[in-house]
């Protein structure tokens, strides 16, 4: 029997930019991408700074990382440093997308990220080329010719095959594109290491060798239902990826807030953060952030769990992460509550870098949970001014109106509402003029 018997088949392209907001920077300043040491930096260069993204060259001659710290950035006479313009890199962005559309309908573009997209040219691509390859490569080139930015091509016969074909192999290539097909997978996905492979992680890979399996070969030949029994959804979808079967269309993909799991956000602070007020602060921010993206989405969250990572010179371990079951709510007082006793139970005095605020246990909000152990009035007054202030943001700026501990010292969220993007702004949610 032909396990891909009744499979789709389809031409589907994933496509990467090589170090995107590096990249963008080198082409704006005239510098050829692949050949330019740069660095794009949030930040100053002593404790601050943060690297966002280094160009290629810099991460092969200097060992440099998307999450180096400035302080570890090695003195060189050829490296530039330049500030992140996430305006910019949403324009360019944009241009890419446009191409897409001259080759491929709306529907059969699909966004990963901002330096990441699927393409579906199963409709399309006989009407520009001889086959869909050829298309494949020539979207490429016409990026690299208007554009400058140079990209890494994977395509395959569903979105898992090309993103696996992009990661695995075309971003090693000179060519920088490949090709996978079902008759690849032997070759191609079973030597892959389990933990290289695109949805599995460490944690689950431990769990894969503790049961002998230690590449996706191993995880083909083994008993469907023995993984579904000790790993449940996961464990069946895992298997059928071993043989490369992605049954996902692009153009039957639906984005939508009320299916999400959780809600949450994180903020790398800009200096390292010593003094507990200070700490509070910004978790209260955070977590009035997430209060107001639940009320977006129209949910309720029912677990809050907070991330705390500390500095490089801090004293901690790293940091800690703990959770904690609370009334359903969407109220950024009784978050903010939470979170502070649970910061308070486990901090050690280290100095914080990093902290995340994530609700899970989502439910719709058809009505508003009352405690008995607090004054049911209060509770419906805090739920009323959530609202206003919501409807105050959603129609003019964030900073139309703030709470009074965002002007505390150590106070990051009047500064962010004025940038733009994950690293620059992480106010999503909260202020319509912010991307």
């Amino acid at each position: 029997m032909n396990i891909y018997e009744g499979e789709p088949v389809r031409d589907v392209f994933c496509m990467d930019s090589k170090s995107f907001y590096a990249s963008v920077e080198c082409v704006e300043h005239g510098w050829h991408p692949l050949k330019t040491l740069l660095v794009v930096m949030s930040g100053d260069r002593e404790n601050a700074g943060l690297v966002l993204a280094a160009s290629p060259m810099a991460k092969k001659v200097l060992g440099i990382s998307n999450v180096s710290r400035g302080f570890e950035i090695p003195n060189h006479p050829d490296l530039k440093i330049v500030p992140p313009r996430m305006t910019l890199y949403i324009q360019y962005h944009m241009r890419i997308q446009e191409i897409f559309r001259q080759y491929m309908a709306e529907e059969d573009i699909h966004t990963y990220s901002i330096d990441e997209q699927f393409g579906d040219l199963t409709h399309s691509w006989k009407l520009f080329g001889n086959s869909s390859a050829e298309v494949g490569q020539m979207i490429q080139r016409e990026v690299i010719e208007k554009l400058g930015i140079y990209t890494s091509l994977g395509m395959g016969d569903n979105p898992l095959q090309a993103k696996i074909a992009m990661d695995i192999e075309a971003k090693h290539e000179e060519s920088r594109f490949a090709h996978w097909h079902y008759h690849d997978v032997p070759e191609k996905i079973w030597p892959i290491k389990l933990s290289d492979f695109c949805g599995i992680g460490r944690r689950m890979e431990r769990r894969y060798q503790l049961m002998g399996m230690q590449k996706m070969g191993d995880l083909a030949h083994s008993d469907p239902f023995v993984l579904k029994n000790h790993f449940g959804v996961m464990g069946m979808q895992h298997y059928m990826h071993a043989w490369g079967i992605d049954r996902s269309i692009l153009a039957e993909k639906e984005v939508s807030l009320s299916k999400e799991k959780s809600i949450g956000n994180s903020q790398v602070l800009p200096k390292n953060y010593a003094r507990k007020g200070e700490i509070l602060t910004v978790v209260a921010e955070i977590c009035e952030q997430v209060a107001q993206r639940l009320r977006k989405a129209s949910v309720l969250g029912g677990t809050l769990h907070l991330g705390i990572g500390y500095a490089f010179r801090g004293g901690g371990k790293g940091g800690f992460h703990h959770q904690l079951k609370i009334l359903p709510t969407n109220q950024g007082r009784e978050l903010t509550r939470t979170a502070s006793l649970l910061f308070e139970k486990y901090w050690d005095q280290s100095e914080v870098r990093n902290i995340s605020i994530t609700v899970s246990s989502l439910k719709p909000a058809g009505s508003l949970q009352l405690n008995l152990f607090e004054d049911p009035q209060q509770t419906i007054k805090e739920d009323q001014i959530d609202d206003v202030i919501a409807q105050i943001r959603n129609r003019y700026k964030f900073t139309s109106i703030v709470r009074a501990h965002s002007l505390n010292e150590g106070a990051t969220a009047i500064k962010r509402a004025g940038l733009v993007g994950g690293h620059a702004g992480g106010m999503e949610g909260m202020d319509g003029d912010v991307l």
